[in-house]
């Protein structure tokens, strides 16, 4: 859909309807290529590095009817989901060289291509749509939403290739986001249409960041930890901060969990595992031992909003994780010939190797003071103390399981994986000195 907006009114100009929908088509492909659909959306767009785009030609000749202005037509001979249970039929596998992947199944060069190829068809219709916006409206802002809106490689190219020249994504773009969406919808019908409440809030981001769930008290930390048994240090704010960049100095993982939980799919700084992004072995630690999943999935970095153009090609806010943009020349290392696929990642690619995909692209949070004050001084901290102004970010959660919300969620969490110490409110734990380390875990979670 594009629609335009005018202080509290959005005018609908195109829409494209249900079954061509851009969404039901990566869907498609993140079913085919083995990932829950709904879910896995994100592992098909971080495994797309690893391929080439070799069916991209195929999919615009035979699943597609492209138009220059980005509405196409799905060619459903090719699609099952109006008629069963499934995305795709056979005619669809013997297209792309094979029956559907199975979640347990190793992951073949074939999937590489297959995500390569739909994440470039993808990015291209995203760009024909975001210039006919452009054309049709005039206007050099534009506000995105919709699952789509989460595939932060197409969002960076589009801020790139300088279509707009703001932009800015609903941090819960997907369904979840409706919620906020049916709230404005009736306090402006509530307000009959009276934009002048509008008008006073800021321009650039009128929510003013995403956390927008609960927070617990030191008090109410403490009592989970007791009735846990935990073994735990309390400290002030200052010495909190020093201590944690003493942690991630020494390349321990630590759990961060600090004031209100992150409203949509990211953790952005208060439900989060943090990690020093110049080593070289966080990637590998942080997937196969901390999170329990797949080793090809990159991680985000954190970053100070004044400091990111001087990691990344780019000089714009990213406060939601929903941007993907290269890493600067030169902190890249020459990939060794030969390199491919799976075996890209034995390769050290940047300064920053923790953040830094196969492609030398990293999915970038920037941090305001304003914003989020002890995670923007824990950056600062780091960076005085190490000249490195970059950490990564990763949600706190294992694979299979929501982000945690409670003190509770956030202490099983910690034991149950090989995460170095939790910093949660103001106390410090260690998890080896920990009395119920990893005794509750009897069944790793079911992977999505």
């Amino acid at each position: 859909t594009i629609g335009h907006g005018r202080g509290s009114e959005i005018q609908l100009l195109k829409e494209l309807r249900f079954p061509h929908s851009l969404g039901l088509l990566y869907s498609a492909f993140t079913s085919y290529c083995g990932f829950r659909i709904n879910s896995g959306e994100y592992k098909l767009m971080g495994l797309a590095p690893y391929g080439e785009p070799k069916y991209a030609d195929a999919i615009l000749r035979e699943l597609l009817d492209l138009k220059p202005d980005g509405s196409f037509w799905l060619n459903l001979d090719y699609f099952n989901f109006l008629r069963g249970t499934t995305m795709t039929n056979a005619r669809f596998h013997r297209l792309f060289g094979g029956p559907p992947r199975r979640a347990d199944d190793a992951i073949e060069t074939r999937h590489m291509d297959v995500a390569r190829s739909i994440q470039s068809v993808t990015e291209e219709i995203m760009l024909r749509l975001a210039r006919h916006a452009r054309a049709v409206t005039g206007q050099t802002n534009l506000c995105m939403a919709g699952g789509v809106a989460l595939n932060c490689v197409a969002n960076g190219r589009i801020l790139r290739e300088k279509i707009f020249d703001r932009l800015w994504i609903q941090p819960a773009a997907s369904d979840a986001g409706g919620a906020l969406g049916a709230a404005l919808a009736a306090w402006h019908l509530r307000n009959h249409g009276n934009a002048a409440g509008v008008s006073q809030q800021p321009k650039v981001d009128a929510m003013q960041g995403a956390l927008l769930g609960p927070e617990y008290s030191d008090d109410e930390i403490e009592q989970t930890l007791r009735a846990h048994g935990a073994v735990y240090e309390k400290r002030d704010s200052a010495a909190l901060l020093d201590v944690t960049v003493d942690l991630l100095k020494a390349e321990k993982v630590v759990g961060w969990f600090q004031g209100r939980m992150e409203f949509g799919p990211r953790a952005l700084g208060n439900r989060s595992i943090l990690g020093d992004a110049r080593s070289p072995r966080m990637q590998s630690v942080m997937n196969l031992k901390v999170k329990f999943r797949e080793s090809f999935r990159p991680f985000a970095p954190v970053v100070r909003r004044e400091r990111v153009a001087d990691y990344f090609d780019l000089d714009f806010e990213s406060p939601y994780m929903l941007l993907v943009a290269p890493v600067k020349s030169e902190l890249r290392h020459a990939l060794p010939p030969g390199l491919k696929g799976l075996d890209l990642l034995k390769a050290s690619r940047s300064t920053l190797p923790a953040i830094t995909h196969v492609d030398y692209s990293a999915r970038i949070q920037t941090v305001e003071q304003e914003h989020n004050p002890l995670l923007y001084d824990l950056l600062l901290r780091f960076e005085r103390a190490t000249g490195c102004g970059v950490l990564v970010n990763t949600s706190f959660n294992v694979r299979g399981e929501p982000i945690v919300c409670t003190p509770d969620d956030a202490y099983r969490c910690f034991v149950n994986t090989e995460m170095d110490y939790l910093v949660m409110g103001n106390f410090v734990l260690d998890r080896t000195t920990q009395p119920q380390r990893r005794a509750e875990r009897r069944v790793q979670p079911q992977l999505d």
